[in-house]
């Protein structure tokens, strides 16, 4: 049993207990609510780019790190930008 133990702390790769699912993940904080400088703006194409992905797609709140007042937020002014015109509604 120690033995087994040893081993899942050697190599967690090759280990078939390991289970990923279980390990810390530190949790993201929200730019826009740590920065107050930082104003969402649909206008901005350059800030709006951080939160959509090589497709298009708005990314989620887990990927981006933002409350959930600003995803709405994000959201938003992303979904006015394409709009408007100023980011595609999809990428080739």
């Amino acid at each position: 049993m120690a033995d087994k133990k040893q081993n899942r702390k050697n190599n967690r790769n090759n280990d078939e207990d390991y289970n990923p699912k279980f390990r810390k993940v530190r949790k993201k904080v929200c730019a826009l609510c740590a920065n107050k400088d930082l104003v969402l703006d649909y206008k901005n194409a350059e800030q709006l780019k951080k939160f959509i992905n090589e497709k298009g797609k708005i990314l989620p709140r887990r990927a981006t790190g933002a409350c959930a007042k600003h995803q709405r937020d994000i959201t938003l002014a992303v979904k006015r930008a394409r709009h408007i015109a100023i980011l595609p509604y999809t990428q080739n």
